[in-house]
């Protein structure tokens, strides 16, 4: 990651689907163009829905993985 761009931590731990994606959706809507959100998730679905839902609005998953019980994602917003 660039010092121009920036990283926000979304904690949806406890969240169950479809909640996770709405609200990185929503949290993704306010962030500008190239800024990372971290999210944290401990719905299983999300290893599913996250990277779905990037592929089907532009966005970059740059990582995925899983640490304990809980899935962590980084998604740099597009354009």
């Amino acid at each position: 990651m660039t010092e121009s761009q920036s990283e926000i931590m979304l904690d949806l731990s406890g969240l169950l689907c479809p909640l996770p994606v709405f609200k990185a959706r929503k949290k993704l809507q306010g962030m500008k163009a190239g800024a990372v959100l971290h999210v944290i998730a401990t719905d299983p679905m999300a290893a599913i829905d996250l990277p779905h839902f990037c592929t089907e609005q532009g966005h970059q998953l740059l990582k995925q993985e899983k640490v304990e019980s809980a899935l962590h994602f980084w998604i740099a917003r597009s354009k």
